[in-house]
């Protein structure tokens, strides 16, 4: 940590030494990003999120609201249901799923509408020994 500006000292000429002797010392040597381009959104508005949005970006992290995320869990549970092994995981998986499903249409979150009734198990079983069958 740097010291206290002494007083009388004007803050120019005060900040101008620190950057000297840290010049001396090397300390701006090895910055990270030296010798880089600039990011690609360096002239975007400002955002005060932005390193949120960097550090989900970098670790590969997204969030979407919990009726988006029932679509997409729905639509991969029909695709497991569809490469299930027997009638009765597929019955076990579409249950489950509709099972969500059931609960966010009588208890709503905030965000997009879900858009998504449950799977007719019947059907889904039928599509499943039509699959089967072409196999």
């Amino acid at each position: 940590m740097t010291e206290r500006k002494p007083p009388g000292v004007d803050f120019e000429s005060w900040v101008d030494k620190q950057i000297r002797d840290a010049e001396t010392r090397g300390e701006f040597e090895r910055l990270p990003g030296a010798g880089k381009p600039l990011p690609a959104d360096v002239d975007a508005a400002y955002d005060e999120l932005w390193w949120v949005k960097r550090k989900m970006a970098r670790e590969g992290i997204s969030v979407l609201p919990p009726t988006l995320a029932l679509r997409k869990e729905a639509e991969d549970a029909l695709l497991a249901a569809y490469a299930a092994p027997s009638e009765q995981a597929v019955r076990k998986i579409i249950g489950e799923i509709n099972d969500k499903i059931r609960d966010m249409m009588f208890k709503p979150p905030p965000g997009p509408p879900l858009g998504k009734k449950p799977y007719d198990v019947e059907d889904v079983v039928r599509q499943w020994r039509e699959r089967r069958a072409d196999r």
